[in-house]
């Protein structure tokens, strides 16, 4: 399975973005996925979760600011950011799961400048 995320860049703070995860598997919406970032020199860390129900999930950090969706048709994961922040300049991937298989995509440089 391979994933591609894009849709990254540089944006002002108090601007948005929409990331995007295209996957190559035909069986998309079994698989429960998300988005995690890595900013330099810390962990990596989640951003938001979606089940194959569409159940989703949200790091404090983004809660109100970003939204997490998907779209099984196109085999495509999505992040809509909101309101960036300086802090959340980061490498963004994303990551597909099923039982004790997962995937991740090769991530997609967001920076936020103040």
């Amino acid at each position: 399975v391979q994933l591609q995320a894009s849709g990254g860049g540089l944006v002002q703070a108090g601007g948005s973005l929409r990331l995007s995860c295209a996957a190559s598997t035909r069986f998309f919406g079994a698989y429960s996925m998300g988005w995690y970032r890595q900013a330099p020199g810390k962990q990596r860390e989640m951003v938001a979760t979606i089940t194959p129900s569409r159940h989703t999930n949200y790091a404090d950090f983004v809660k109100a600011r970003f939204s997490i969706s998907r779209d099984n048709a196109k085999r495509s994961l999505y992040l809509q950011m909101n309101i960036l922040k300086p802090e959340d300049t980061a490498v963004y991937y994303c990551k597909i799961w099923r039982q004790d298989t997962e995937y991740w995509g090769q991530g997609t440089q967001v920076t936020v400048s103040s």
